[in-house]
């Protein structure tokens, strides 16, 4: 491991010769937020955070750090799950959320040119009464778009329309020398030499520091609807998705619940769901531009869940019946952990068809480990939320148990083709278990990009797969 510089009292003031005082947090001054995020336990805090306004900013930073050893952070809203946006390495924190501009809005090339500190829930608040949409729908809508280029995020559209990478046409970068430049662009297609914005995204700060994008926007549906489908056991649930993948229907999105993660979701919203009997539930939507394509397909499907052993079909064809199913839906992650002292993840990606035998094998686990276990999901895209629940276990047994329930977790999703991550990366917390996961050839050609990009090792140290 390399050994950084511990800022002192002389750091700061050359930090402060690039960036005004004023946008400069030291020692005391740094809020305890900025030791963690949302589920890293274990709090870490910088020496210095800079609150950034600029690429130019970001730039002078990275060389002086870059020169002087110091290891560099980067942070957007710190809503991740897995530690990378923690600077467990100390040294400067840059915090990207004051940049949030909007910066060109093309509608010749129906794409979005921002800063990295603009919220997701902003996008579409800015484009849709454009009569234009931003695909990806990450579940945390209060996360920065640089934040979701970081992670390469998914979400609960990512059935039909993709991740975050199939909507980024262009970064604007600042290497670990703070060198300045552009990859990508507003071309559709692109062929020249090795796809730079590519590896960018996805790697969660390791490699530069993204500083402006240019999304792809697509004209906004038209028409929405959403079913939710009951089904006396998860297993039929989720025995009828491969059917509805592999049926002419195209749905926007198809997520799967049991029954006590939406009570969960109902005592911390405050309001009932409008059907809690059953034991599991399918949620899909579909969208399109008029009302009649929609309706053979959500038709279809539902006739295709009744075949499998549905209870009913509750068909939200307004915003309003929808809004209140999807609220719930988005609740999820905050329900379950105001139910329980503490909580971990594990977030893997199963091939579609697999997605019912790892979930049974959740169930049982948590007799095995004796130990609370809720789960819901992607199923659309075999992308499993599963949490683990420490309720009143002392520290240590608490550890024993989270190590050995993950590691069963990852073993059994590697037997299955699976891998570590669906959407919310690696960071910190996740490191062993993609070294379990990955070739060691892999791991070196890894290592040997992140050498490239960042031969002193400063950018967000000690993530991903970097000791």
């Amino acid at each position: 491991m390399s050994e950084y510089k511990k800022l002192t009292e002389q750091d700061l003031a050359e930090v402060a010769k690039i960036v005004p005082r004023e946008r400069i947090l030291w020692a005391d001054e740094i809020n305890e937020e900025y030791s963690h995020d949302e589920l890293t336990a274990t709090p870490s805090y910088p020496d210095l955070v800079v609150r950034a306004t600029s690429a130019e900013e970001i730039s002078g930073v990275l060389k002086y750090a870059n020169k002087e050893h110091i290891a560099v952070t980067p942070r957007g809203a710190g809503t991740g799950l897995v530690g990378a946006s923690v600077a467990v390495e100390h040294g400067i924190m840059i915090d990207t959320t004051l940049m949030n501009h909007f910066l060109e809005l093309d509608e010749e090339n129906l794409t979005l040119t921002l800063e990295p500190g603009v919220l997701l829930m902003e996008i579409y608040q800015y484009v849709e009464p454009k009569g234009l949409f931003y695909p990806p729908d990450p579940g945390e809508k209060t996360a920065t778009i640089g934040g979701n280029i970081s992670t390469n995020a998914g979400g609960m559209r990512a059935v039909k329309y993709g991740v975050t990478r199939d909507f980024v046409r262009g970064l604007e970068i600042v290497l670990a020398d703070g060198t300045i430049m552009e990859v990508g662009g507003k071309v559709v297609k692109n062929s020249s030499g090795y796809d730079l914005k590519d590896m960018i995204i996805g790697s969660e700060g390791t490699l530069a520091f993204v500083t402006k994008a240019i999304l792809k926007l697509l004209p906004l549906p038209q028409k929405a609807v959403s079913l939710l489908v009951p089904f006396p056991t998860l297993a039929q649930a989720i025995r009828t998705v491969p059917l509805i993948v592999k049926s002419k229907a195209t749905p926007t999105a198809i997520e799967f619940m049991e029954r006590e993660v939406i009570m969960d979701a109902e005592k911390f919203l405050g309001r009932s769901f409008p059907d809690n009997q059953a034991d599991a539930y399918l949620l899909l939507k579909f969208d399109g531009n008029n009302a009649e394509d929609i309706a053979k397909d959500y038709d279809a499907v539902a006739q295709l869940c009744l075949e499998q052993g549905a209870i009913d079909v509750l068909i939200a064809d307004t915003d309003e019946r929808a809004d209140a199913i999807w609220k719930t839906r988005g609740s999820f992650l905050q329900a379950i952990s105001g139910s329980t002292t503490m909580m971990d993840e594990v977030d893997v990606v199963v091939p579609r068809s697999k997605v019912n035998e790892f979930v049974e094998y959740v169930h049982a686990l948590q007799d095995e480990m004796k130990v609370r276990i809720k789960s819901f999901g992607h199923a659309g895209d075999g992308n499993l939320h599963v949490y683990i629940l420490r309720d009143d276990l002392d520290e240590e047994a608490w550890e024993k148990v989270l190590n050995a329930t993950m590691e069963k977790m990852y073993a059994k999703a590697r037997t299955m083709d699976g891998k570590v991550s669906g959407e919310h990366g690696i960071g910190f917390a996740k490191k062993p278990y993609l070294k379990e996961d990955l070739a060691p050839a892999a791991v070196e050609i890894m290592r040997g990009i992140k050498r490239a990009f960042d031969p002193n090792n400063i950018l967000n140290p000690r993530k991903v797969c970097f000791d």
